[in-house]
């Protein structure tokens, strides 16, 4: 019996210690996406184990750095899809160009520096956390993706009639 017990324990010791692979780790996951078409360009979000990953949400922001005045807000014509993979049922993003950018047009102060700043063209509500599959985004060449992570609070607030 204690050889048994002693067996078990270095098992479980062993496999505790082994460290816990990312998804990048293999290229298993790769295979269920299409590769890039032509114009086109494939990002991909690896995101970081989360102990409640309900809590967390993912936005995501197609847009490109570009040279702007500092003043007026600038956006972009571009559409985001959310798609599904064939077989595999693994969600993806793609996002298409429509048209150029577009601009508030509030008065330039004479003189007033140029800014370069991330315009975004195209963005995305909140997507559901998941660190066991890559956020997998398709954009056209040119534009990058950037994104931004969102926790909910532990507690709720309860509402009042009114």
């Amino acid at each position: 019996m204690r050889p048994f017990l002693l067996l078990a324990c270095l098992a479980t010791a062993s496999f505790a210690a082994e460290p816990v692979k990312r998804p990048d780790d293999d290229s298993h996951w790769q295979k269920a996406y299409p590769a890039a078409a032509a114009g086109m360009k494939r990002i991909v979000i690896h995101l970081d184990a989360q102990t409640d990953e309900f809590a967390w949400k993912v936005e995501l922001s197609v847009g490109k750095e570009m040279e702007t005045d500092g003043v007026n807000r600038m956006g972009g014509g571009a559409k985001i899809e959310e798609k599904t993979v064939e077989g595999w049922g693994f969600n993806y993003f793609e996002a298409k160009a429509q048209g150029g950018t577009f601009s508030t047009r509030i008065g330039v102060p004479p003189g007033a520096p140029k800014v370069t700043r991330f315009v975004t063209m195209a963005g995305t509500g909140p997507v559901r956390y998941n660190s066991r599959l890559p956020l997998v985004v398709y954009v056209p060449e040119g534009l990058e993706v950037r994104y931004r992570l969102w926790k909910a609070e532990p507690e709720t607030r309860q509402a009042k009639e009114g």
